[in-house]
């Protein structure tokens, strides 16, 4: 067991005080940072990756620094709190900016590294801001051993050290020792991870003895006992000012725990193992590991149990793109030691699936009411049977967002209301609008009408994804029968296994529609059709986050929820499509629709084709519009929660 003693019933498990930045990864791997066409944003700082691994794993974490007041800024703390981590003491900076980090990914051990980090905010932490109340409610404090690298940085950490052992809390150093901060490389020189220097050692060392848990790699331990290339007799230096728990991170080699002297060899000390997978590049891996070592030990588990979670966030983060944004979650987790993994972490489809689906920053979606006016040539049709200049359509699509926001006001519906709208011509500008708003937000990908299924303004949906914001959901249409032409068949559901690969790697969901040709589908034949049509697209491991259907009986619905059930727990559910159905015909066909399974509606020319059709003729202005269309949306709105309540 873990001699370590955490107090308990505080609210916060782990306070992170150190480096918070933004990380910008180059997208093309193998490349010379030079080279890079493209970046990909995420969290990152040693402090702020932690408190995000942490917070990832379930436990109460809290993030101690400081970012500036703009965007970068902004990001940091919305991607701390999405993911459950007490912001409160994370500073607001007036006038630095928030610290950049720019990553290459060469090889496996290479990464080429830029700290942008000039009079950066989070190096900026005042002492005098940090509360001695926050420190007393807290179970650990984690510091970063860059912040004993300048007097600023320095004086926080010693404060807040201070409150910690005043009240009990247990303290840990994460060393982190990065050459380039501490001013001792060229500023391109950020990857270095290791700079023998007698000043950083005193430094260090004066401060060794403050803590209870001190956390490095073998380079990291050179630095802090003084004795470059001597890792036991720099343990030994290490002991002689500080009586903390060792943890010694050895790469694919696991880690060593060293709680009182220090052995004769580093592999008398007891170690525990780690995980054998294929490495995408090393960076991160200290980070996860640390995470995961922490959330072990504030949980009870002995040194055997902590460091096997610490092994695995490691192994995991160093097979994928990023360090906190790759960090897993509990559910990774207990697949990871089922013994069903696969033993490439890569190849392993669940997973991935897993990783996308049970994050707790994804935003939740318990009841939609969604307006949908993703159509392209029924807006065409209508503006010319109206005699109206078709140029008026984008004018008429902004018109429907305002109609969805006056029911969202009149209903209450914030985090209920939701649009699907086309990012062509027609609908660029209401989709703009409507993006950002906290709305759900969905976007058509399918060419109107094709069968079989092809993508709209693109042979390659994967180059068209990299356009789109992540919230918004791809939402594709199939006309799809099981009973389809073998080469039909085939040809459509590789359309869609293409799509799902192309969302996995964007980071949208989707949305996957299921009509069947009518022809091919008597009448009282369509549950059993659409039925068999999502088992289908199950087995090919098509895993949509959404699914979009026509009413279903009572019995058809609980049929759908066991196939979910079975297939995808994980699944966001099915929401009613209207297929221009009357709107007394929608509302009355809610009543079938009360599994849980069933989250809302998405209807479209139920609610607006009239009213088009009159402000297109200019029989109505845009007042008349608005609250024309808002009237019917409401009208399904009041029938949803009528069935709710039924």
């Amino acid at each position: 067991m873990s001699t370590l003693n955490f107090p308990s019933d505080r609210p916060i498990d782990l306070a992170c005080l150190g480096r918070v930045a933004v990380d910008f990864y180059a997208q093309q791997f193998g490349s010379r940072l030079e080279e890079a066409r493209s970046m990909a944003m995420y969290l990152g700082g040693s402090s702020g990756n932690l408190a995000f691994g942490v917070a990832r794993l379930g436990l109460r974490s809290a993030m101690v620094s400081r970012v500036g007041n703009e965007q970068m800024g902004h990001f940091l703390r919305e991607t701390l709190q999405r993911e459950g981590c007490d912001v409160s003491q994370l500073q607001t900076d007036p006038e630095r900016l928030t610290a950049l980090v720019i990553l290459g990914l060469k090889d496996r051990d290479t990464f080429p590294l830029l700290f942008v980090r000039e009079n950066c905010a989070d190096m900026a932490i005042r002492a005098d801001e940090i509360s001695e109340d926050f420190i007393k409610g807290c179970r650990a404090l984690a510091i970063t051993g860059t912040h004993l690298s300048t007097p600023t940085t320095r004086e926080a950490a010693l404060t807040t050290l201070t409150f910690a052992r005043r009240h009990g809390a247990m303290r840990v150093l994460d060393i982190d020792y990065r050459p380039v901060l501490w001013g001792l490389t060229s500023r391109g020189a950020g990857e270095n991870r290791f700079v023998d220097n007698a000043n950083v050692t005193r430094q260090l060392q004066q401060v060794l003895g403050e803590f209870d848990l001190l956390v490095g790699t073998e380079e990291e331990f050179f630095i802090a006992g003084g004795h470059p290339d001597d890792l036991m007799a720099s343990l030994r230096a290490v002991r002689s000012v500080s009586a903390a728990k060792l943890v010694v991170k050895r790469g694919a080699a696991g880690c060593c725990v060293i709680e009182g002297d220090i052995p004769a060899a580093i592999e008398d000390a007891p170690t525990f193992r780690g995980e054998r997978v294929e490495v995408l590049n090393v960076l991160g891996a200290g980070d996860a590991f640390l995470s995961g070592l922490m959330t072990g030990l504030l949980q009870g588990k002995d040194w055997a149990e902590s460091t096997r979670i610490a092994n695995a966030c490691g192994a995991i983060v160093v097979s994928r793109h990023a360090c906190s944004a790759a960090m897993p979650t509990p559910a990774e987790l207990a697949h990871w030691f089922s013994g069903s993994r696969n033993p490439k972490v890569d190849a392993d489809a669940q997973l991935a699936h897993l990783h996308r689906v049970t994050a707790p920053a994804r935003p939740v979606w318990n009841e939609l009411c969604v307006m949908a006016f993703d159509h392209r040539s029924q807006f065409h049709d209508l503006a010319r049977e109206a005699g109206a200049d078709e140029r008026r359509i984008p004018a008429l699509k902004k018109l429907l967002v305002r109609a969805a926001e006056q029911v969202e006001r009149s209903h209450q519906l914030q985090g209920h209301v939701g649009v699907l709208i086309d990012g062509g011509d027609y609908g660029r500008d209401a989709l703009a609008s409507a993006t950002g708003r906290g709305w759900w937000v969905g976007r058509p990908v399918e060419l109107p009408g094709s069968r079989p299924l092809r993508f709209d303004g693109t042979r390659s949906i994967g180059t068209s994804l990299i356009h789109w914001p992540t919230e918004q959901v791809v939402k594709c249409l199939v006309h799809y029968h099981p009973d389809d032409d073998t080469a039909l068949r085939l040809e459509q559901e590789q359309r869609v296994l293409e799509l799902w690969e192309a969302t996995r790697e964007s980071g949208n969901e989707l949305l996957l529609e299921i009509i069947p040709p009518k022809a091919m589908t008597p009448a009282g034949t369509e549950d059993a059709a659409v039925l068999r049509a999502v088992k289908r697209f199950y087995n090919l491991g098509v895993k949509p986050e959404w699914w979009k259907l026509a009413p279903m009986s009572a019995d058809g619905w609980t049929q759908l929820a066991a196939l979910v059930a079975e297939r995808d727990p994980h699944c966001r559910g099915a929401v009613i499509l209207g297929l221009n159905q009357p709107l007394q015909y929608l509302a009355d066909s809610f009543a079938h629709a009360t599994n849980p399974i069933v989250k809302g509606f998405m209807v479209g020319r139920t609610l607006w084709v009239e009213a088009s059709q009159q402000w297109l003729r200019g029989e109505i202005d845009d007042a008349g519009f608005i609250d024309t269309v808002a009237r019917n949306f409401a009208t399904l709105v009041d029938a949803w929660k009528r069935r709710q309540a039924v």
